[in-house]
């Protein structure tokens, strides 16, 4: 018996002590007191869809430095679109895009299931009015041909310029933001509109008297925008944006992004570097 109970203290003692051995290893191996990686709230890399253009180049000259010197790691990763980059960021793959106006962000969600939602106006190029053959908008004759953006929002904003001009006269009743060709009640000089692709509008300019170019077209191409004989109004839905996933707008990191927009530190950048470009929200000067 005497050696039983041996036995059996013996075994207590040996669990005991295996028991207390987990312990001390899991304590070992936990994260110490400061954030894990996978918190949002500690989330110090932010990774950014690129594209070639004014936006992205203002977001890396000017906002990226003041990112990095909170302690934030920016990485960009290359788009040849905005449609690809808007996936992407749909998709988790990017955090964020300065690419995209208000109504470009609703016409994605509603085609593609998204939940992309801006979170700060940032300074926009205006879509302008440019001619290869006129230096005047006096200058149109019956029958122009004028080139248009093809893309919802973009088409919208070309006609709502040229009422602007006194051109054509729209439906009062439509949505400015989504306006087409069929909403112009009035085209007194039987103007030819020819839809098409943003991106190919400035290479065939001369085939045309005049040609809508919307502003990252016109700086992509070169263009100086000085030479515009008219731009636009930008109204609230055409005022380029920072644009998150739903998910992501209250995340520290995002407000970092918003408060780097609104910091006098930015204005001052503005000011030494705008020589017309840009057209500024209220909000940010």
């Amino acid at each position: 018996m005497k050696k039983f109970f041996a036995l059996v203290v013996s075994l207590i003692l040996i669990l005991s002590l295996t028991a207390c051995g987990g312990s001390d290893s899991s304590t070992d191996s936990a994260p110490d007191s400061g954030a894990s990686s996978a918190d949002p709230a500690a989330k110090t890399e932010i990774v950014y869809g690129k594209s070639q253009g004014p936006y992205t180049e203002l977001f890396e000259a000017a906002i990226v430095p003041i990112l990095e010197e909170q302690g934030y790691t920016l990485k960009g990763v290359d788009f040849s679109d905005l449609l690809t980059a808007d996936i992407a960021l749909n998709d988790g793959d990017v955090d964020v895009n300065v690419e995209q106006h208000t109504a470009y962000a609703e016409n994605f969600n509603s085609n593609n299931n998204g939940d992309l939602v801006p979170i700060s106006p940032i300074p926009t190029v205006p879509a302008g009015i440019y001619s290869g053959t006129h230096t005047s908008l006096d200058e149109v004759t019956d029958g122009a041909k004028i080139a248009v953006p093809n893309d919802a929002s973009n088409t919208a904003r070309a006609y709502v310029l040229l009422q602007k001009i006194g051109w054509i006269t729209l439906d009062s009743g439509v949505d400015p933001s989504a306006v087409t060709q069929d909403d112009i009640v009035e085209n007194p000089k039987n103007l030819k509109f020819v839809e098409m692709k943003s991106l190919t509008i400035p290479a065939a300019i001369q085939d045309f008297d005049y040609v809508i170019i919307t502003g990252s077209i016109v700086y992509n191409a070169g263009i100086d925008p000085s030479v515009a004989l008219a731009t636009e109004d930008i109204l609230d839905h055409l005022i380029l944006q920072v644009v998150v996933k739903e998910g992501n707008k209250n995340a520290d990191w995002a407000q970092a992004i918003v408060d780097a927009y609104h910091s006098d530190r930015f204005k001052a950048y503005l000011e030494e570097n705008n020589d017309g470009l840009w057209w500024v929200p209220e909000e940010l000067q």
